[in-house]
């Protein structure tokens, strides 16, 4: 089990339009929940400060501030980018979901084509082709976008 926190955001017009004071947050989160308030009760936290939206959301989170996440990391909280945070609601999704970690349907580099996919490929190169353009997955040798 662990608990992370994210890079410092400056989130000053979210700050300024719902009244808040402190204008730089992370996110602090955890592998599960009680992990979290536990950990968030030894930094102090308001277990109001909690966020989450419902009981599907996988973004559930406090947000902490610089000295906070400082405090945090002292404690042993492990320091990740934002790209971790996004793999980790993914996997809370596709776990509430029931659907199993790996490549999302389509984004498997290592998927076979089936002749009918390939039939599907073919046309639609060809279609780019009669309108003019490459494939939009050949990449162009002057870096400019197709």
């Amino acid at each position: 089990m662990a608990v992370y926190v994210d890079e410092i955001l400056d989130w000053t017009l979210i700050a300024q339009a719902r009244g808040l004071r402190h204008t730089h947050w992370c996110h602090l989160t955890a592998d599960t929940e009680e992990e979290l308030h536990a950990f968030a009760a030894r930094l102090g936290l308001r277990r109001s400060w909690y966020q989450r939206k419902g009981p599907n959301d996988v973004g559930w989170h406090y947000d902490v501030t610089p000295n906070k996440r400082a405090q945090a990391v002292r404690l042993g909280a492990r320091e990740v980018d934002h790209g971790f945070i996004a793999r980790l609601m993914d996997h809370r999704r596709r776990e509430r979901d029931g659907v199993p970690d790996g490549f999302a349907c389509g984004n498997d580099p290592n998927a076979q084509l089936t002749e009918g996919d390939r039939k599907a490929l073919g046309d639609f190169s060809e279609f780019l082709a009669q309108a003019g353009r490459p494939p939009a997955f050949r990449a162009r040798q002057d870096g400019a976008q197709p």
